[in-house]
């Protein structure tokens, strides 16, 4: 029987059982679960940067959007009062549609 050892979504568990296999689990507690939502946040980059079609991208950088509510969440804010950050710096700063690719500056 494989062993894992990784953070699994929520309904992973439910579809290997309604499949007639055996899986064990734990919960984990607070610290464990920040760790290992950096640690799947990790996981899903590394498969968004071998997606080798723009469909298998959009899958990873969905995945990585969840992995990041989540991490939002342990850190005490909502998707909307991550979203809002996110909109307050790309109205002070900008976002990154404009390609911009900085070579050198003064200090």
């Amino acid at each position: 029987m494989p062993t894992y050892n990784k953070l699994v979504r929520d309904l992973i568990p439910n579809i290997i059982q309604s499949q007639g296999k055996y899986c064990k689990t734990s919960i984990l507690g607070e610290e464990a679960y920040k760790m290992e939502l950096r640690t799947k946040l990790e996981e899903e980059h590394k498969e968004y940067q071998e997606a080798e079609t723009d469909a298998l991208a959009n899958e990873e950088l969905a995945d990585m959007l969840e992995v990041i509510y989540s991490l939002a969440s342990v850190h005490g804010i909502s998707e909307e009062e991550l979203n809002e950050i996110r909109k307050v710096k790309a109205d002070q700063r900008g976002a990154f549609k404009k390609r911009i690719f900085l070579i050198e500056a003064d200090k």
